[in-house]
């Protein structure tokens, strides 16, 4: 197949050009600089079977940045892959249902209640694929994806690696995790269905809870490391500076309100039964092994 990937030069991106030109499939890498530039982008789609979607904004001091890069972005992909007449996988992700506890892992018919505006704006996303005429879709939904070239668990391996890792959020919380290679099976999996019209959630059917995640870095990086839990009053300090800090330096700090407001939700946990049924995925990397090749990797780059 020839296959369309926008974010191919990200970390989810990376991985999956090198996965699908493993299988046999062209690859043709999409970087997405401007959501109006629908020309360029419809160009890049004739001939191609099939278009996954990954670029998108994680980080933002502004929302309009994030509608940018969310939205607008996506009608933009959206609207050129139905002209094209290629299957369109769009990666949105758990936040755009919302939080759930371990206890009340949320669906996919649940009504999707986002708490940030970088979840608000995924919807919306999603919503737009939905909506575009003549579009043959899927919505993959990822929980928190991780694994080599990822730089979003990175800080924790490197407190780790310091001796000391910060424990935070409520004690009662889950989330739900997928290995990076387990992300890129389910998108192969979209990209091949002959049906349509899915949201899907991805993620291992084992939820973690943020001390055993600390003790797994631990375990491999630094054994002897302390974790040292956090006060909500000072983590809550802590983001009202940084949301400070990114504004006046127009560049998204990692602790801020948005973030604040996910590590202190009750968990971000789903249900991966639609997974297995529709798309025949069952993830296969655990939270141990994840961690542990994702060490090596750090180690590997020079990253720890």
């Amino acid at each position: 197949m020839r296959i369309a990937v926008t974010g191919a030069r990200g970390f989810v991106g990376s991985h999956l050009v090198e996965y699908l030109a493993a299988r046999g499939d062209e690859v043709v890498p999409i970087v997405v600089r401007a959501p109006c530039d629908r020309r360029a982008i419809a160009a890049a789609f004739r001939r191609t079977d099939a278009v996954v979607h990954l670029a998108g904004v994680i980080s933002a001091t502004r929302d309009e940045v994030f509608v940018s890069g969310n939205v607008d972005t996506t009608r933009a992909v959206a609207s050129a892959a139905s002209a094209a007449g290629a299957r369109l996988v769009h990666i949105s992700s758990l936040a755009a249902a919302g939080s759930a506890p371990p206890e009340r892992p949320r669906s996919e018919d649940d009504l999707p209640r986002p708490m940030t505006t970088y979840g608000r704006t995924k919807l919306e996303g999603e919503q737009v694929v939905r909506s575009t005429p003549g579009l043959r879709w899927t919505v993959l939904r990822p929980g928190v994806v991780y694994g080599p070239r990822d730089r979003g668990l990175l800080p924790l391996f490197r407190c780790a690696a310091r001796g000391v890792l910060p424990l935070v959020g409520r004690r009662s919380a889950g989330y739900t995790f997928v290995y990076v290679t387990d992300l890129l099976h389910a998108i192969s999996a979209g990209v091949d269905r002959e049906d349509d019209g899915d949201t899907v959630f991805v993620g291992h059917p084992r939820p973690v809870g943020a001390r055993e995640l600390l003790e797994r870095i631990r375990a491999v990086v630094r054994p002897g490391a302390r974790i040292v839990p956090v006060p909500a009053p000072a983590l809550f300090l802590a983001a009202l500076g940084g949301q400070l800090a990114g504004i006046l330096s127009g560049r998204p700090i990692a602790i801020n309100r948005r973030r604040y407001a996910e590590l202190t939700a009750e968990g971000f946990v789903c249900r991966v039964d639609r997974l297995r049924d529709r798309l025949g995925v069952v993830a296969e990397v655990d939270l141990g092994e994840g961690i542990r090749r994702t060490a090596a990797w750090y180690r590997e780059a020079g990253w720890i």
